[in-house]
């Protein structure tokens, strides 16, 4: 019991390290216009990055079962290829303040992001061993929060939590495919998963088969969760952030916070009584969707919030 607490506290590190790291990011990702979707504010595109969800979930899920696996494989790092590169373009271009040349900083940060992905995936193709996945994971799921993050403004950013919570809960008690994607990513040994050992001993090059484990009701060595998990509660907490500094909107001071960051930290301190109810769940040995609690924490941190800082002047903040 003492090395599952142990790993559920860890775990929940994880989470908040992301979350505050991607509102670290998202101004300045704000500011460079990175944002997945021009116009915010439009309600269709959490249909739209719902659909890029299924469609790119559905390919992964044919080549596992037709048996073309190594083509899963490239085709998972080479999105992450992407995803680094365009995480940390931003990033690298700060670190180059010294120089005044835009164009010669552009041209080194760009180059300097496409050679920094280039090892990271180089290293998880030779030694994806459990720290170095968490690590590549976080830093992932810290960027790719931050965009999500600018891209949908508050009601969007509804729409989209409730549309993959429930998503979620029929891929992971009904068609169950998202066990059989968890069970493939611990097999591929990719960041799509965080890594929580429960024995100094653990080492994640050994992990067997996922699926195999929960279907003899083995204790597993390990906690497990997707990145995902972090990622879309993590889009609420920094929309709140981004769009609540909104000029319709007046910016008020709590607890010697400005309103806009007393909100996302209330929507991650929601996220985090989510997480917590779905670790009772998870102690029992059964996988579990994690999106219903982890999302309806934050969306419930956030309206609570909202409400307690400006009542209902301003419809919760949704428009």
């Amino acid at each position: 019991m003492r090395s599952e607490s142990a790993s559920i506290v860890a775990m929940a590190s994880m989470l908040v390290v992301s979350h505050l790291a991607a509102l670290a990011l998202a101004p300045t990702f704000f500011a460079a216009g990175f944002q997945a979707f021009p116009d915010a504010t439009d309600p269709t595109n959490p249909i739209l990055y719902i659909g890029l969800i299924l469609g790119f979930t559905g390919l992964i899920l044919l080549l596992v079962r037709y048996r073309r696996r190594n083509i899963a494989r490239y085709v998972i790092l080479g999105s992450i290829f992407l995803t680094i590169s365009f995480v940390f373009l931003i990033p690298l271009w700060l670190a180059l303040w010294p120089i005044n040349d835009v164009v010669l900083r552009d041209n080194l940060a760009t180059i300097g992001a496409f050679l920094l992905a280039v090892l990271i995936i180089y290293a998880l193709h030779k030694y994806p061993e459990w720290y170095l996945v968490d690590t590549v994971g976080i830093a992932i799921a810290a960027g790719v929060t931050a965009v999500l993050g600018v891209s949908f403004s508050i009601l969007p950013a509804f729409l989209l939590l409730v549309g993959l919570a429930l998503y979620d809960a029929w891929a992971v008690y009904r068609s169950k495919h998202m066990v059989t994607l968890a069970d493939e990513m611990t097999s591929q040994r990719l960041p799509i998963l965080l890594v929580v050992p429960k024995k100094a001993s653990y080492s994640y090059l050994e992990q067997p088969s996922l699926k195999e484990q929960i279907d003899r009701g083995e204790e597993r060595e390990a906690m497990f969760m997707g990145l995902g998990d972090i990622i879309i509660p993590g889009t609420l907490v920094v929309s709140a952030f981004v769009f609540l500094r909104s000029p319709a909107i007046d910016l008020r001071i709590v607890l010697g916070l400005p309103s806009n960051l007393f909100i996302a930290l209330a929507t991650l301190a929601g996220t985090l009584v989510g997480y917590a109810l779905l670790m009772r769940f998870v102690l029992k040995g059964r996988p579990q969707a994690g999106l219903p609690l982890l999302n309806g924490g934050a969306i419930t941190g956030y309206l609570a919030s909202f409400a307690l800082v400006y009542g209902t002047q301003y419809a919760f903040g949704l428009l």
